[in-house]
């Protein structure tokens, strides 16, 4: 039976800690310049709804160093943007894949090509989550603290993002504590906060917010897609930007994360994102190396 993997429910506590510690495997494999082949004469086709830069070169890097190949398809040149259902054209691609990676807007889409599609689905971000990607940022606070269980991490904007809900959904299967800095109107759903249990706390105060915190985390203040709500969401949210002297009242040694791309002077600072707290390179670069484990979960078992 296929395993999709569309939110961080989809896979267990078990499941991850075998993915980072194979994650650890393959980025030193890597270091070594050894080669790895476990996923030759296997396939990926990568589906692209939105604009990507480092979930395209990421997962086309990944297949490509385990030995497998890749096809790109951009929605705008294909026969979606003339049409063609969902359904029809995961049933279509089934054919030539091992396995999926959709990246795409609403959640509707993203459940309904991968109900058609024979192979397993990868969630490559859409407007629920994105939980490739949220895998990252915990794998490098491990890397780079020595563990997540127990952490306070600090999400600080829109935290009712597709990256703020998958945080919250995370904190299920990492155990660590999650502090979300912002206004009303910019929280997540009630019920998934309630499914968080107390592991949440949420705050329109950003400095109540980083006090002591071991991970400080931003995203982009307008997502693909909500461009017409820009300059209302610049207003809302100016207050919220992760500078110097948010940084200073975290832990001493506490890092930074951005999943990028950055808008220096908006959502963080450049004496932030380009300090020495910042883990953001080993963030972008730990994509490949996670979905490398990933990839080969769900298309080995």
């Amino acid at each position: 039976m296929k395993q999709d993997f569309l939110t961080l429910a989809d896979l267990t506590e078990a499941d991850y800690r075998s993915i980072f510690d194979r994650a650890h495997a393959l980025k030193a494999s890597r270091k070594r310049k050894e080669v790895v082949t476990t996923l030759t004469g296997r396939h990926l086709v990568a589906v692209f709804e939105k604009a990507s830069t480092r979930t395209h070169l990421s997962f086309e890097a990944a297949m490509y160093q385990l030995g497998g190949t890749v096809s790109t398809s951009v929605s705008a040149s294909s026969q979606i943007a003339r049409g063609e259902t969902i359904e029809d054209t995961a049933r279509v691609i089934s054919g030539y894949a091992d396995c999926i990676m959709f990246r795409t807007f609403g959640d509707d889409r993203l459940q309904a090509f991968a109900k058609a599609s024979a192979v397993p689905v990868i969630n490559g971000l859409s407007e629920g989550g994105h939980p490739v990607q949220v895998l990252a940022d915990l794998f490098t606070v491990e890397e780079r603290l020595g563990g997540v269980k127990g952490k306070t991490v600090v999400f600080l904007g829109d935290c009712a993002s597709n990256m703020g809900r998958s945080f919250v959904e995370a904190t299920r299967f990492f155990d660590f504590h999650l502090r979300l800095g912002c206004p009303e109107g910019y929280r997540p759903d009630a019920s998934l906060l309630a499914a968080a249990g107390g592991r949440v706390h949420v705050t329109a105060d950003p400095s109540e917010a980083v006090q002591g915190a071991d991970v400080l985390v931003t995203d982009v203040w307008t997502s693909m897609g909500q461009e017409a709500e820009s300059a209302r969401r610049m207003k809302d949210l100016h207050g919220y930007q992760l500078n110097e002297a948010l940084l200073a009242q975290a832990k001493p040694g506490a890092i930074v994360l951005h999943c990028l791309p950055a808008h220096r002077g908006e959502e963080i600072s450049a004496g932030v994102i380009d300090g020495p707290q910042s883990a953001v390179w080993d963030e972008a670069e730990n994509r490949m190396h996670v979905q490398k484990a990933l990839l080969e979960r769900l298309i080995l078992g």
